[in-house]
């Protein structure tokens, strides 16, 4: 069964919505069910879910539908710098989640740096958000720091710490692990910071887009020449990359912002008010 209420309408009218995916292919008798496609993205884009995402609310970004405001929505990471294809991905995302949101503006603003470890990016992201006040970042996180052979632990810390201080300043965060290739499958290092960022998304409860997963499903797919099809030149994705990562991110956020809202449990305390960002020193 597919979705026919989309996102901005359900949060408009207030409707309780249940993500059902896409109804998987019958299996053999007494075989284990198949998991099928996510056929809402392009042909040669499509992913499982399991293995393209894991879910989890957005309420920033809801306030935002339900005021009929803007989606302000900071992008950072290394697809989201430089000259050339890589500068398509943040129009990519943008349009496509204007497609996904119906009658709803997506102002992204792309402040990503080529070569940039988290560390790096916890510290611009503050001076970032204190001049944009978006309601979500999406952070390409990972792949500097393991080309760069940044401690797993230290990664960890700083990734958390950011994360953390994000979500304080009550804005939504989107994550997005490292690219993947059949070189580095078994690089026990990158791998190990491939799974940090998964287990900071689980324990910071924000979404994350699979990337890692992702890439190596397609790239095991019979149709395909050969495992670099999404990767150009200097381990940077190319044309077909950014336009399957501008549809995974997307499919991510719908489906996170149709997460139900569960009442506050009992006893718990009420949400503090939103501190405002330091506001960088002038001159």
């Amino acid at each position: 069964m597919f979705l026919t209420l989309s996102p901005a309408m359900a949060l408009a009218e207030g409707a309780a919505t249940v993500v059902s995916p896409p109804h998987p292919p019958s299996a053999a008798p007494g075989a284990a069910p198949i998991e099928g496609l996510d056929l809402s993205l392009s042909p040669e884009c499509r992913v499982p879910g399991s293995k393209l995402y894991t879910l989890a609310k957005l309420m920033a970004v809801k306030r935002a539908l339900k005021e009929k405001r803007p989606v302000r929505v900071l992008s950072v990471g290394s697809s989201s710098s430089g000259l050339g294809a890589s500068t398509s991905y943040p129009v990519r995302l943008e349009n496509a989640l204007e497609r996904s949101l119906p009658n709803v503006d997506v102002q992204i603003d792309s402040r990503g740096l080529s070569g940039e470890v988290a560390s790096g990016a916890g510290e611009r992201l503050r001076t970032m958000v204190a001049e944009i006040e978006p309601d979500l970042v999406v952070w390409q996180v990972g792949t500097n720091d393991a080309l760069a052979r940044v401690d797993t632990d230290a990664f960890g810390d700083a990734l958390r710490d950011t994360v953390e201080w994000i979500k304080s300043h009550d804005i939504d965060v989107v994550l997005i692990d490292p690219l993947f290739t059949q070189s580095i499958a078994d690089d026990e290092s990158y791998n190990g910071l491939v799974r940090k960022v998964q287990d900071i998304a689980a324990e910071q409860r924000v979404p994350l887009v699979r990337r890692y997963e992702a890439m190596r499903f397609l790239s095991a797919s019979g149709d395909k020449e050969n495992e670099t099809h999404m990767l150009g030149r200097h381990f940077r994705l190319n044309d077909l990359g950014l336009r399957c990562m501008a549809e995974h991110v997307t499919r991510a956020i719908t489906l996170s912002l149709l997460q139900p809202d569960l009442g506050a449990a009992p006893g718990a305390e009420p949400p503090a008010n939103k501190p405002e960002p330091a506001k960088p020193a002038g001159p």
